[in-house]
């Protein structure tokens, strides 16, 4: 049975950064994409980073580029999404996936598993 948690959130002011963790276990966790999503209150489910099954290549929705980097651990079998800069947009749960077909998809129903989510509030 394959499990996705994640952690690291919280309240913060603008300009504050956050580390983001999804811990994946169940299956070999290298032969899963992984990506986050993040869901503001009353909105969609919305794209925000992607990495490869290797932790080679990257992929990031223009509102977070530069400011955001994603990355991963095969061996501990955990992904990260180091945020800084952080702004009061960027409050939503965060929600990171799997996807064993797919790669940099930004199409939710393309992730097979998905965890519970973490709730990042920016405000001052």
């Amino acid at each position: 049975q394959v499990t996705v948690a994640e952690s690291g959130g919280g309240l913060v002011q603008p300009g504050d950064s956050l580390r983001l963790s999804c811990a994946f276990s169940g299956r070999p966790f290298s032969n899963y994409a992984v990506a986050w999503f993040r869901q503001g209150l009353g909105k969609g489910r919305d794209f925000v980073a992607s990495i490869s099954r290797s932790g080679g290549d990257t992929h990031y929705v223009d509102s977070v580029q530069g400011r955001f980097t994603m990355s991963r651990d095969n061996f501990k079998y955990t992904a990260y999404l180091q945020m800084n800069s952080l702004k009061p947009e960027g409050t939503a749960v965060y929600y990171c996936s799997a996807a064993a077909f797919y790669t940099h998809s930004e199409v939710p129903s393309t992730y097979e598993y998905w965890g519970q989510g973490t709730q990042v509030t920016v405000s001052s």
